[in-house]
């Protein structure tokens, strides 16, 4: 059975370094970063979702995903392809998000006011949204990402 990852936190909580780590060798990666300029950035990530589900492949959707309404409509895609749906919550402080920023360049460092706007609609997710499993994700003192299960 296939599965539908949604990863949410603000920019530079560690999101793409995660599926790097845990999920590049067996999930789709999809992220609107992927398609920077591409007009309908949110039908073009609907379309890759669902095309990869049902093709059978797992998918991770690597955004920031802040609010319940935004992660229901992916849940949505999912469920209509018969996946299960796993929630990783990136709880990383405004300043943890902002010192990792820093340290990124080129394409990949945001604005920082992107942290502060995507801040004030985070959502923290919960196991009544529908997720089949849900995690959180903290930064260690060794910057290691250390995972969870959160149940409520």
């Amino acid at each position: 059975m296939p599965e539908l990852v949604i990863l949410i936190g603000l920019p530079g909580a560690g999101k793409t370094t995660f599926y790097r780590e845990r999920f590049a060798a067996t999930h789709v990666h999809v992220s609107k970063d992927l398609w920077p300029n591409a007009a309908g950035r949110e039908a073009r990530q609907r379309r890759a979702i669902d095309e990869a589900l049902a093709a059978g492949a797992s998918v991770v959707v690597d955004n920031t995903n802040p609010s319940a309404a935004d992660r229901a409509a992916l849940m949505e895609l999912a469920r209509a392809r018969n996946a299960r749906v796993i929630g990783y919550f990136f709880d990383v402080s405004t300043r943890a998000a902002v010192a990792r920023n820093a340290a990124r360049s080129g394409r990949e460092k945001v604005p920082n006011v992107a942290i502060f706007t995507v801040a004030k609609r985070l959502q923290p997710p919960t196991i009544a949204e529908g997720y089949d499993e849900l995690f959180r994700v903290e930064i260690g003192e060794d910057r290691a990402l250390k995972v969870s299960p959160l149940s409520a």
